[in-house]
């Protein structure tokens, strides 16, 4: 199967860097390129796309607002947006998670690490960038969070998990992918992606980086500070 990627970034350089990698490879195809956050929208609906890579600031509509429309638009509901930051360490990042981005890459990463990133994105998995830490995506969480502690909405969904899933969703927030996931709770990896399923239907999540920011969100998972 190949993998539909929809570029987005104001530097017609680095779009044309992205296009010659992307083409490259045997299970991929760039089908458009946007210079802005409408543009993107705008391609995202006209070529639905599995990967949309979206530079998070760009003049006009930026990247988090485009994110945003998207994930907020039915039609794109199987759309994976996949945020290319310079500073990886960036509140924007936070707010790009919220808005249903599935994780984010620094641009400073190694052609293997964009194409590996794009491939995880588009099976589910992609948390956060390849060279992230797996504790990372809490701080940014932390950053974030506006001192209005946990969401009762979000808290009071996690009463639909069964006791597994809610195990499960304290490995996922953790970073873990299922295979660590199946091998500290001793269980096969075809459970744990049954769990995450269920927990992702349960709580409305798009993928596993929306769960890892429900978690957090919820109180379920408290930010590591370390």
């Amino acid at each position: 199967m190949t993998i539909r990627v929809l570029l987005a970034d104001d530097q017609a350089l680095l779009r044309s860097a992205f296009r010659v990698l992307v083409d490259s490879e045997p299970d991929m195809e760039v089908v458009g390129e946007a210079s802005d956050g409408a543009e993107a929208v705008r391609l995202a609906r006209e070529h639905a796309p599995d990967i949309v890579l979206m530079d998070i600031r760009m003049p006009g509509t930026d990247g988090l607002a485009a994110t945003r429309l998207i994930s907020a638009d039915p039609s794109l509901a199987r759309v994976r947006v996949v945020i290319l930051t310079t500073f990886e360490v960036d509140d924007y990042v936070v707010q790009a998670l919220r808005a249903g981005a599935s994780g984010f890459l620094g641009k400073g990463s190694e052609p293997v690490e964009l194409l590996n990133a794009i491939r995880v994105a588009a099976d589910g998995e992609a948390l956060l960038s390849p060279a992230a830490t797996k504790g990372l995506i809490a701080r940014f969480l932390a950053r974030g969070d506006d001192g209005d502690g946990p969401d009762p909405a979000r808290s009071d969904r996690l009463g639909t998990l069964t006791g597994r899933e809610r195990e499960v969703l304290v490995q996922v927030a953790g970073g873990h992918s299922n295979d660590e996931i199946a091998e500290r709770l001793e269980v096969s990896p075809l459970t744990v992606k049954t769990h995450v399923n269920r927990a992702m239907a349960k709580l409305g999540a798009r993928d596993r980086a929306q769960l890892v920011v429900i978690a957090y969100e919820s109180g379920l998972v408290r930010p590591r500070m370390d």
